[in-house]
């Protein structure tokens, strides 16, 4: 089978690269290893940041320049505008974030955003206007117009849309045919399911596997050390907690970021990043609940969390390699013969990574539309739980004598 575009990897920047060309009209099919999302984007907590993290020290820096646009690039797609991926069925779990100190939200915060430039700036509230779970937090409270998206749901929106186009194939069923490095004349894959051997002769192959483009690279010829990984080390949080998504800032650091959802069972659940994920890294489990419990303690006075329960999963953010192993300021893109490797840093910038790529890829105008009907037997990939719903082990709070449970 010849195509335009072959795309390992469906987490987030894999499926919009998909929407994109399949709207453009080539022919493209995905691959996924695993289960949809696995990784990255499922673990992420589906904030489409503004820029406003990126400019606490007072300066537009280029991360903050380059992710400034995107939440209005989401906000289109998720009511379904024309031109970019209908996300319309994705799940949208709270329109803003609440952005608050421990001490002093100082006017310097609330205008940082408009003098340097960002579509979405912090809007201080009035006591009155708090939600109770802010209401005794002794510093400043501001709205940010970031909204809060179900990553999952958004998997699963763009697999319904484009069934036909992803497929499951683990490395183990698959084989790159190479002319040199990087040149790869022909793909040969088995489904895992039925043993079915399929040959495509690919114009372009994109890597959007996350961590798993380092093997794939590797098969490909290509240096495996174009890579890195940041680990960091979540918690969540589960029982009887408030609602909350926003971020608690001291200085140029984000102490904690919140967001909520509720699980399976109804019960809401909290994911917990920012420094303590950042800081939990050399921690144990029950450390890092310790510490992440002190921290909430300090910077949300008054909620209670009796009634919860608390677990930690760890996830490395891979990414294009960059000097000293610091924090990428950017999407990544590497470009070795027809094989493009893409890295998009952060959940909001899939849609620069896409068109970016697009753009480099582009083919003919095909002579027919895509037929994927030879590959209606072809095996599925899942789509990825809800990160707490993979969870078994939680500690019950108080964790200084913590009972286990297996969920």
């Amino acid at each position: 089978m010849k195509l335009d575009t072959v795309i390992f990897g469906g987490g987030v920047a894999g499926l919009w690269l998909l929407d994109v060309l399949s709207r453009r009209g080539q022919h493209v099919v995905l691959f996924e290893a695993h289960e949809l999302g696995s990784g990255q984007t499922i673990a992420s907590q589906g904030i489409l940041h503004g820029g406003l993290k990126y400019t606490l020290q007072g300066i537009l820096t280029r991360s903050a320049s380059q992710i400034r646009e995107m939440p209005g690039i989401w906000r289109k797609a998720l009511l379904g505008a024309s031109g970019l991926p209908s996300l319309k069925n994705t799940t949208v779990r709270s329109e803003f974030c609440y952005l608050w100190h421990t001490q002093s939200l100082s006017s310097r915060v609330g205008m940082l955003g408009a003098r340097v430039g960002l579509a979405v700036t912090p809007e201080k509230l009035a006591a009155s206007e708090r939600p109770d779970c802010l209401a005794q937090v002794p510093g400043g409270v501001a709205r940010l117009g970031e909204q809060v998206i179900s990553p999952c749901s958004m998997i699963q929106d763009l697999f319904h849309q484009y069934r036909d186009r992803i497929l499951k194939c683990d490395t183990d069923h698959l084989e790159f045919e190479l002319d040199s490095p990087g040149e790869i004349k022909a793909i040969r894959v088995v489904d895992p399911q039925s043993g079915k051997e399929l040959r495509l002769r690919p114009g372009h192959v994109v890597l959007t596997a996350g961590a798993g483009n380092a093997e794939l690279r590797a098969r490909a010829g290509l240096s495996t050390s174009a890579m890195q990984r940041r680990p960091l080390h979540m918690v969540l949080a589960r029982g009887d907690l408030p609602e909350l998504n926003g971020h608690c800032v001291d200085g140029a650091k984000t102490r904690v970021t919140i967001t909520s959802d509720l699980t399976s069972q109804g019960e809401r659940v909290w994911q917990i990043g920012g420094q303590v994920a950042e800081d939990g890294v050399g921690m144990e489990p029950v450390d890092l609940v310790a510490h992440t419990i002190s921290e909430i303690t300090d910077v949300l006075p008054g909620v209670s969390l009796k009634n919860t329960q608390w677990s930690t999963y760890r996830v490395d953010r891979a990414e294009g390699a960059v000097s000293g192993g610091s924090r990428p300021e950017n999407i990544q893109l590497l470009f070795a013969g027809n094989v493009t490797t893409g890295w998009p840093t952060k959940l909001v910038l899939a849609p620069v990574l896409a068109e970016e790529l697009s753009q480099a890829i582009q083919s003919h105008e095909p002579e027919h539309r895509f037929d994927p009907s030879s590959l209606t037997d072809w095996q599925r990939p899942f789509v990825a739980k809800p990160i707490w719903e993979s969870q078994s082990d939680w500690l019950d709070y108080p964790v200084s004598s913590p009972v286990r449970h297996v969920a």
